[in-house]
């Protein structure tokens, strides 16, 4: 099964998507920590990315679907991927389709995080504080929020259109909203 874990910065995508590699045994394929171990290892990739995330702009296309076809292997041998901050865009949402169609798979349910806007920029500052993540600024923030507002939301009547999207209420302790997730997965 292939999943999209869907929701504003800040939603759980990554903690539920966690949860998910625990109970399910899938692989989380996110673009997000991916560019973060890049930057940090001081790669290549890592050094042409660090200034764009600084900022809270998006990683091009092309190096974000790169990422994602390499690891895709090991996603099928786990039984499914947990896309976890990826697709952005409706290019990069076509692009993980035909990739994957290619592969003979699909995306089988786009779980969307409905979380209140004031409450993600409180577990922003939370996570920053915890953390200590350079892109979890205020200001790398609000350019993240106009972003997904901007580009991301999109993908929303995008994956409506295929029957795809299944809401659940983001709102609440990581346990709750991990077991409406199990319910959303396993209807």
């Amino acid at each position: 099964m292939n999943i999209v874990l869907f929701g504003p910065p800040g939603a759980g995508k990554g903690t539920q998507a966690k949860r998910l590699v625990s109970g399910r045994g899938w692989v989380q394929l996110s673009t997000g920590d991916m560019l973060r171990d890049a930057r940090k290892a001081g790669t290549e990739l890592g050094r042409r990315v660090a200034d764009i995330m600084d900022r809270g702009d998006l990683v091009s296309d092309e190096i974000v679907i790169a990422l994602i076809a390499e690891r895709l292997p090991e996603a099928e041998a786990a039984g499914g991927a947990i896309f976890d901050g990826f697709p952005r865009t409706v290019a990069q949402a076509e692009a993980l389709d035909s990739l994957l169609e290619g592969r003979g798979q699909k995306i089988d349910t786009v779980v969307r995080l409905v979380v209140d806007q004031d409450e993600l920029v409180a577990r922003m500052e939370k996570r920053a504080a915890e953390e200590g993540r350079a892109d979890d600024t205020v200001d790398a923030f609000k350019v993240r929020l106009k972003n997904y507002n901007d580009q991301t939301a999109p993908l929303i009547p995008f994956y409506a259109a295929q029957g795809k999207i299944a809401d659940v209420d983001g709102m609440g302790g990581m346990d709750d909203v991990s077991a409406r997730i199990a319910e959303a997965l396993d209807d």
